[in-house]
Protein backbone atom coordinates (compact mmCIF):
# COMPACT_ATOMS: atom_id res chain seq x y z
CA UNK A 1 0.00 0.00 0.00
CA UNK A 2 1.44 3.77 -1.04
CA UNK A 3 0.60 5.32 2.00
CA UNK A 4 1.96 2.48 4.24
CA UNK A 5 4.76 1.04 2.10
CA UNK A 6 8.52 1.62 3.85
CA UNK A 7 9.58 2.86 0.02
CA UNK A 8 7.67 6.52 0.85
CA UNK A 9 8.81 7.16 4.38
CA UNK A 10 8.30 10.60 4.42
CA UNK A 11 4.97 9.91 3.14
CA UNK A 12 4.75 7.26 5.43
CA UNK A 13 5.58 9.72 8.42
CA UNK A 14 3.29 12.21 7.41
CA UNK A 15 0.71 10.71 6.69
CA UNK A 16 0.69 8.62 10.65
CA UNK A 17 1.40 12.22 11.80
CA UNK A 18 -1.63 13.69 9.63
CA UNK A 19 -3.47 10.90 11.55
CA UNK A 20 -2.73 11.94 15.10
CA UNK A 21 -3.31 15.68 14.14
CA UNK A 22 -6.52 15.15 12.21
CA UNK A 23 -7.32 12.94 15.16
CA UNK A 24 -7.01 15.63 17.90
CA UNK A 25 -8.84 18.61 15.61
CA UNK A 26 -11.62 16.02 15.77
CA UNK A 27 -11.68 16.51 19.19
CA UNK A 28 -11.23 20.16 19.22
CA UNK A 29 -14.72 21.08 19.63
CA UNK A 30 -15.45 18.46 23.24
CA UNK A 31 -14.99 22.00 25.28
CA UNK A 32 -17.91 23.37 23.16
CA UNK A 33 -20.20 20.51 23.46
CA UNK A 34 -19.29 20.15 27.18
CA UNK A 35 -20.63 23.53 27.41
CA UNK A 36 -23.68 22.75 25.55
CA UNK A 37 -24.45 19.47 27.56
CA UNK A 38 -23.87 21.38 30.90
CA UNK A 39 -26.16 24.51 29.89
CA UNK A 40 -28.58 22.07 27.93
CA UNK A 41 -28.42 24.80 25.35
CA UNK A 42 -26.61 25.07 21.97
CA UNK A 43 -26.61 28.76 22.24
CA UNK A 44 -25.15 30.87 19.84
CA UNK A 45 -23.04 27.72 18.39
CA UNK A 46 -23.94 26.06 14.98
CA UNK A 47 -24.38 22.93 13.29
CA UNK A 48 -23.25 23.84 9.84
CA UNK A 49 -19.89 23.06 10.31
CA UNK A 50 -20.36 19.62 11.85
CA UNK A 51 -22.44 18.09 8.52
CA UNK A 52 -20.47 19.95 6.36
CA UNK A 53 -17.24 18.05 7.82
CA UNK A 54 -19.21 14.94 8.40
CA UNK A 55 -20.16 14.68 4.33
CA UNK A 56 -16.46 15.87 4.01
CA UNK A 57 -15.16 12.86 5.90
CA UNK A 58 -17.62 10.25 3.94
CA UNK A 59 -16.45 11.61 0.59
CA UNK A 60 -12.69 11.00 0.97
CA UNK A 61 -13.53 7.50 2.43
CA UNK A 62 -14.92 6.55 -1.12
CA UNK A 63 -12.43 8.68 -2.55
CA UNK A 64 -10.19 6.03 -0.74
CA UNK A 65 -11.77 3.12 -1.49
CA UNK A 66 -12.01 3.91 -5.11
CA UNK A 67 -8.34 4.80 -6.02
CA UNK A 68 -7.00 2.23 -2.98
CA UNK A 69 -3.46 1.85 -1.26
CA UNK A 70 -4.76 4.88 0.73
CA UNK A 71 -5.05 3.90 4.31
CA UNK A 72 -4.30 7.06 6.08
CA UNK A 73 -7.18 8.57 4.60
CA UNK A 74 -9.59 5.73 5.39
CA UNK A 75 -8.57 5.76 9.08
CA UNK A 76 -8.61 9.00 10.26
CA UNK A 77 -12.17 9.83 8.17
CA UNK A 78 -13.65 6.86 9.56
CA UNK A 79 -13.03 8.04 13.07
CA UNK A 80 -14.25 11.78 11.53
CA UNK A 81 -17.52 10.28 10.33
CA UNK A 82 -18.14 8.52 14.24
CA UNK A 83 -17.02 11.83 15.84
CA UNK A 84 -18.80 13.83 13.52
CA UNK A 85 -22.17 11.89 14.15
CA UNK A 86 -21.75 11.82 17.62
CA UNK A 87 -21.80 15.87 17.87
CA UNK A 88 -24.37 16.07 15.33
CA UNK A 89 -26.82 13.72 18.01
CA UNK A 90 -25.40 15.50 20.62
CA UNK A 91 -26.64 19.38 18.41
CA UNK A 92 -30.06 17.93 17.84
CA UNK A 93 -30.94 16.88 21.56
CA UNK A 94 -30.37 20.58 23.21
CA UNK A 95 -31.12 22.60 20.20
CA UNK A 96 -34.41 24.32 19.55
CA UNK A 97 -37.41 22.89 17.68
CA UNK A 98 -35.95 25.99 14.45
CA UNK A 99 -32.95 24.63 14.42
CA UNK A 100 -32.98 21.43 14.44
CA UNK A 101 -35.48 21.23 11.56
CA UNK A 102 -33.00 23.33 10.07
CA UNK A 103 -30.22 21.13 10.65
CA UNK A 104 -32.07 18.16 9.88
CA UNK A 105 -32.85 19.77 6.40
CA UNK A 106 -29.31 20.00 5.50
CA UNK A 107 -28.17 16.95 6.72
CA UNK A 108 -30.95 15.07 4.89
CA UNK A 109 -29.77 17.17 1.91
CA UNK A 110 -25.85 17.33 1.72
CA UNK A 111 -25.28 13.73 3.53
CA UNK A 112 -27.98 11.69 1.95
CA UNK A 113 -29.18 13.34 -1.31
CA UNK A 114 -26.17 14.78 -2.36
CA UNK A 115 -23.83 12.00 -1.03
CA UNK A 116 -26.22 9.19 -2.73
CA UNK A 117 -26.35 10.82 -6.54
CA UNK A 118 -22.16 11.65 -6.21
CA UNK A 119 -22.41 7.75 -5.77
CA UNK A 120 -24.40 6.57 -8.09
CA UNK A 121 -23.35 9.39 -11.10
CA UNK A 122 -19.18 8.02 -10.37
CA UNK A 123 -19.99 4.64 -10.41
CA UNK A 124 -22.80 4.51 -13.36
CA UNK A 125 -21.31 7.17 -15.76
CA UNK A 126 -17.26 7.03 -15.34
CA UNK A 127 -14.98 4.24 -14.83
CA UNK A 128 -10.77 3.58 -14.11
CA UNK A 129 -8.89 6.80 -13.47
CA UNK A 130 -11.61 8.75 -15.19
CA UNK A 131 -13.18 7.89 -12.06
CA UNK A 132 -11.12 8.64 -9.55
CA UNK A 133 -9.79 12.26 -11.34
CA UNK A 134 -13.94 12.70 -11.10
CA UNK A 135 -14.10 12.03 -8.00
CA UNK A 136 -11.11 13.53 -6.69
CA UNK A 137 -12.18 16.79 -7.93
CA UNK A 138 -15.43 16.40 -6.02
CA UNK A 139 -13.96 15.79 -2.82
CA UNK A 140 -11.56 18.67 -3.48
CA UNK A 141 -14.66 20.87 -3.99
CA UNK A 142 -16.25 19.58 -0.85
CA UNK A 143 -12.63 20.30 1.59
CA UNK A 144 -12.48 23.81 0.53
CA UNK A 145 -16.32 23.84 1.46
CA UNK A 146 -15.08 22.61 5.23
CA UNK A 147 -12.38 25.40 5.52
CA UNK A 148 -14.70 27.98 4.17
CA UNK A 149 -17.51 26.63 6.55
CA UNK A 150 -16.41 28.51 9.87
CA UNK A 151 -16.64 32.07 7.86
CA UNK A 152 -19.78 32.26 9.28
CA UNK A 153 -18.10 31.73 12.88
CA UNK A 154 -15.36 34.33 11.62
CA UNK A 155 -18.35 36.80 10.53
CA UNK A 156 -19.75 36.36 14.40
CA UNK A 157 -16.09 37.00 15.72
CA UNK A 158 -15.83 40.36 13.79
CA UNK A 159 -19.23 41.28 14.64
CA UNK A 160 -19.61 40.80 18.29
CA UNK A 161 -15.43 40.99 18.70
CA UNK A 162 -16.13 38.07 20.98
CA UNK A 163 -13.89 34.78 20.12
CA UNK A 164 -15.90 32.72 22.48
CA UNK A 165 -17.16 30.87 19.38
CA UNK A 166 -14.17 30.25 17.78
CA UNK A 167 -11.54 28.51 20.03
CA UNK A 168 -7.96 29.05 19.17
CA UNK A 169 -6.92 25.09 20.04
CA UNK A 170 -9.47 24.74 17.23
CA UNK A 171 -7.87 27.14 14.95
CA UNK A 172 -4.28 25.99 15.48
CA UNK A 173 -5.09 22.45 14.94
CA UNK A 174 -6.81 22.80 11.55
CA UNK A 175 -3.45 25.03 10.67
CA UNK A 176 -1.36 22.33 11.13
CA UNK A 177 -3.55 19.51 9.79
CA UNK A 178 -3.62 21.88 6.62
CA UNK A 179 0.48 21.62 6.71
CA UNK A 180 0.69 18.16 7.35
CA UNK A 181 -1.74 17.13 4.76
CA UNK A 182 -0.40 19.05 1.97
CA UNK A 183 3.13 17.51 2.29
CA UNK A 184 1.48 13.62 2.38
CA UNK A 185 0.11 14.63 -0.91
CA UNK A 186 2.73 16.12 -2.43
CA UNK A 187 5.06 13.48 -1.73
CA UNK A 188 2.51 10.53 -2.46
CA UNK A 189 1.97 12.51 -5.88
CA UNK A 190 -1.44 13.29 -4.91
CA UNK A 191 -3.16 16.20 -5.88
CA UNK A 192 -6.72 16.36 -4.58
CA UNK A 193 -5.21 15.73 -1.17
CA UNK A 194 -2.41 18.71 -1.24
CA UNK A 195 -4.70 21.24 -2.59
CA UNK A 196 -7.62 21.98 -0.63
CA UNK A 197 -4.91 21.96 2.13
CA UNK A 198 -3.37 25.30 0.93
CA UNK A 199 -6.75 27.37 1.66
CA UNK A 200 -6.95 25.34 4.87
CA UNK A 201 -3.55 26.68 5.75
CA UNK A 202 -5.02 30.35 4.83
CA UNK A 203 -8.01 30.37 6.79
CA UNK A 204 -6.46 28.35 9.97
CA UNK A 205 -3.95 31.45 9.95
CA UNK A 206 -6.77 33.82 9.24
CA UNK A 207 -8.82 32.53 12.75
CA UNK A 208 -5.47 32.62 14.79
CA UNK A 209 -5.23 36.70 13.58
CA UNK A 210 -8.50 36.79 14.74
CA UNK A 211 -7.60 35.62 17.79
CA UNK A 212 -5.01 37.35 19.03
CA UNK A 213 -7.37 40.68 17.80
CA UNK A 214 -10.34 39.86 19.58
CA UNK A 215 -9.68 37.96 22.54
CA UNK A 216 -9.30 40.74 24.61
CA UNK A 217 -11.66 42.82 23.32
CA UNK A 218 -15.10 43.93 25.23
CA UNK A 219 -17.93 42.17 23.50
CA UNK A 220 -21.02 43.72 21.63
CA UNK A 221 -24.19 42.09 20.90
CA UNK A 222 -25.00 42.03 17.88
CA UNK A 223 -29.27 40.74 18.18
CA UNK A 224 -30.29 40.32 21.34
CA UNK A 225 -30.31 42.02 24.59
CA UNK A 226 -27.98 45.03 23.45
CA UNK A 227 -28.67 48.54 24.64
CA UNK A 228 -28.89 51.55 22.62
CA UNK A 229 -25.28 51.85 21.94
CA UNK A 230 -24.62 48.34 21.11
CA UNK A 231 -22.81 47.21 23.81
CA UNK A 232 -23.64 44.36 26.26
CA UNK A 233 -25.44 45.94 29.80
CA UNK A 234 -22.92 46.54 32.09
CA UNK A 235 -22.72 45.86 35.87
CA UNK A 236 -24.08 49.19 36.41
CA UNK A 237 -27.16 48.18 34.44
CA UNK A 238 -27.58 45.03 35.57
CA UNK A 239 -30.56 46.32 37.70
CA UNK A 240 -33.71 48.87 37.03
CA UNK A 241 -36.67 50.51 39.18
CA UNK A 242 -40.17 50.89 37.54
CA UNK A 243 -43.10 52.44 38.88
CA UNK A 244 -46.11 50.30 38.45
CA UNK A 245 -49.15 52.32 39.15
CA UNK A 246 -52.53 50.40 39.32
CA UNK A 247 -55.54 52.35 37.83
CA UNK A 248 -58.19 51.91 40.72
CA UNK A 249 -61.83 54.04 40.72
CA UNK A 250 -62.75 57.49 43.22
CA UNK A 251 -64.62 54.76 45.28
CA UNK A 252 -64.11 53.26 49.30
CA UNK A 253 -64.38 49.86 48.17
CA UNK A 254 -61.92 49.64 45.40
CA UNK A 255 -63.38 46.21 42.84
CA UNK A 256 -60.93 44.18 41.42
CA UNK A 257 -62.67 44.00 37.88
CA UNK A 258 -62.08 45.53 34.49
CA UNK A 259 -62.71 49.35 34.41
CA UNK A 260 -64.39 50.85 31.36
CA UNK A 261 -61.95 51.99 28.60
CA UNK A 262 -63.60 55.94 29.44
CA UNK A 263 -62.37 55.71 32.98
CA UNK A 264 -58.65 54.27 31.55
CA UNK A 265 -58.32 57.24 28.98
CA UNK A 266 -59.13 59.97 31.63
CA UNK A 267 -55.76 58.95 33.09
CA UNK A 268 -53.03 62.00 32.17
CA UNK A 269 -50.39 60.83 30.37
CA UNK A 270 -47.39 60.60 32.27
CA UNK A 271 -43.50 60.04 31.93
CA UNK A 272 -42.32 57.13 34.14
CA UNK A 273 -39.79 60.02 35.03
CA UNK A 274 -42.42 62.63 36.25
CA UNK A 275 -44.12 59.76 38.01
CA UNK A 276 -41.36 58.56 40.19
CA UNK A 277 -40.72 62.38 41.07
CA UNK A 278 -44.12 63.03 41.67
CA UNK A 279 -45.45 62.24 45.76
CA UNK A 280 -48.03 59.50 46.41
CA UNK A 281 -50.21 62.28 47.72
CA UNK A 282 -50.58 63.91 44.13
CA UNK A 283 -52.63 60.69 42.60
CA UNK A 284 -55.65 60.00 45.06
CA UNK A 285 -57.08 57.63 42.45
CA UNK A 286 -53.79 55.45 41.88
CA UNK A 287 -51.55 53.49 43.92
CA UNK A 288 -48.06 53.53 42.95
CA UNK A 289 -45.85 50.70 43.68
CA UNK A 290 -42.04 51.08 43.17
CA UNK A 291 -40.69 47.42 41.90
CA UNK A 292 -37.20 46.16 41.97
CA UNK A 293 -36.83 43.98 38.58
CA UNK A 294 -33.28 41.92 37.94
CA UNK A 295 -32.05 41.06 34.65
CA UNK A 296 -31.06 37.96 35.75
CA UNK A 297 -34.09 36.69 37.01
CA UNK A 298 -37.47 36.84 36.24
CA UNK A 299 -38.47 37.43 40.24
CA UNK A 300 -40.13 40.58 40.99
CA UNK A 301 -39.33 42.80 44.57
CA UNK A 302 -41.88 44.62 45.66
CA UNK A 303 -39.87 47.62 47.70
Amino acid sequence: MAGLSLQHPWAFAFGLLGNVISFMTFLAPIPTFYRIYKTKSTEGFQSVPYVVALFSAMLWIFYALIKSNETFLITINAAGCVIETIYIVMYFVYAPKKTKMFTAKILLLLNVGVFGVILLLTLLLFKGDKRVVMLGWICVGFSVSVFVAPLSIMKRVIQTKSVEYMPFSLSLSLTLSAVVWFLYGLLIKDKYVALPNVLGFTFGVVQMVLYVLYMNKTPVAVAEGKDAGGKLPSAADEHVFVNIAKLSPALPERSSGVHPVAQMAAVPNRSCAAEAAAPPAMLPNRDVVDVFVSRHSPAVHVV
